[in-house]
Parts: C-alpha cells; sequence; structure tokens
C-alpha cells in the first residue's frame, strides 16, 4: 500500500513539474528578447484587425471557434483595442481594451470584463499579458486568471494563444490569428 502512494505521489508530483517547467506556462519574455521582428503595440494593435480563433474546453477538444473584427487606436502612450466578436455558436460579444504603455517595455489594460489591471510586457517578437477575466453569465459567470501570448512573424500575422485557468487548473485555451483587415469595397 505504501508503495501505491509513493508511486501516486510521484506521478502527481511529475505532472504539476510539467505543468510549470516544460508547458506553456514556463516560457518568460526574457526567452523572446533577441526575436524579431519587433512588436510594436502601437504598430501592430493599430487601425483595423481581423481575428479568427477557436477556443478548447478543459477536455482539450474544441467548443467554439471566433470571427472578430478588431480597432486600435492610439494617441501617444495610451490606446484602445475595440473588439467585436462573433462565435460559431451565435453569441456576439464586445470588448473594448484600454491600454497603457509604461516603462521598459511594459503596458497595463483595462476593460470592463477584466478584474483590475492586466499587466503586460513587451520583448522581442511577442506580448505577454496576464489578467482576471469574468466570464459572462450564460458562460458560467468564472472569474478565470487568463495568460495571453501574442507571437508577431515577418509577414505582420499575430498568433495568439491564451490559457485560462481556475484554482490554477487549465479550463480553456484560445488560439487565433490577427491580420490587418483591409477592407475592400465591392
Amino acid at each position: 500500500m505504501k508503495i501505491a502512494a509513493v508511486i501516486l505521489f510521484l506521478f502527481v508530483l511529475g505532472i504539476a513539474a510539467k505543468s510549470l517547467f516544460l508547458s506553456f506556462r514556463a516560457q518568460t519574455p526574457a526567452d523572446y528578447a533577441s526575436t524579431g521582428p519587433a512588436f510594436s503595440l502601437k504598430e501592430h494593435l493599430s487601425g483595423s484587425i481581423l481575428s479568427e480563433g477557436v477556443i478548447y474546453g478543459p477536455t482539450g477538444r474544441m467548443t467554439n471557434t471566433f470571427v472578430a473584427e478588431m480597432v486600435g487606436e492610439w494617441d501617444g502612450d495610451t490606446g484602445t483595442l475595440s473588439e467585436h466578436f462573433v462565435y460559431s455558436n451565435g453569441v456576439e460579444q464586445h470588448r473594448k481594451w484600454y491600454l497603457k504603455l509604461g516603462p521598459d517595455n511594459t503596458f497595463t489594460a483595462t476593460a470592463d470584463d477584466i478584474v483590475g489591471e492586466a499587466q503586460g510586457i513587451v520583448s522581442g517578437a511577442t506580448v505577454m499579458l496576464r489578467y482576471k477575466i469574468v466570464l459572462p453569465p450564460e458562460s458560467g459567470g468564472h472569474t478565470l486568471t487568463a495568460t495571453d501570448w501574442m507571437y508577431l512573424s515577418r509577414d505582420g500575422a499575430i498568433m495568439n494563444k491564451s490559457e485560462m485557468r481556475k484554482f490554477g487548473i487549465k479550463v480553456a485555451e484560445l488560439v487565433a490569428t490577427m491580420r490587418p483587415h483591409v477592407q475592400t469595397d465591392r
């Protein structure tokens, strides 16, 4: 019986170590400091942006997809990013981020469904943002801890990966692309 308990303990410890040291959560902004092209919030989160993504639930299965139209506007070191999401289940959502650049490539962000201030840092070709988000009532109204990583590619596309956790356990994941949206008259 003691051997089984030790094996179980080592198994759980191994999963916890993997989660902390060998996963999405293990990366740091310093890991990307020398990467390029350099991510500029004012440049790359400006104008009309089209985002398409997939949301995964706690089992790793896709739960929803979305298309979002975004508009970024800047005035000096403050900006806004207005988002309009249309999900595959027909639900629409609006969010407006208020961004403020800080020292040493840091920034803060707020929005109506964010608890307090989100803390972000730009490093090389990446942006990392951490915050607490309150889900809408129809999604349970839970408050989740989120970590977003945005990775800028050479052609200007941004790959966004986000993890949302409750009590330290991953309950959702988002993977999306973001690109400048050139609207044409037809």
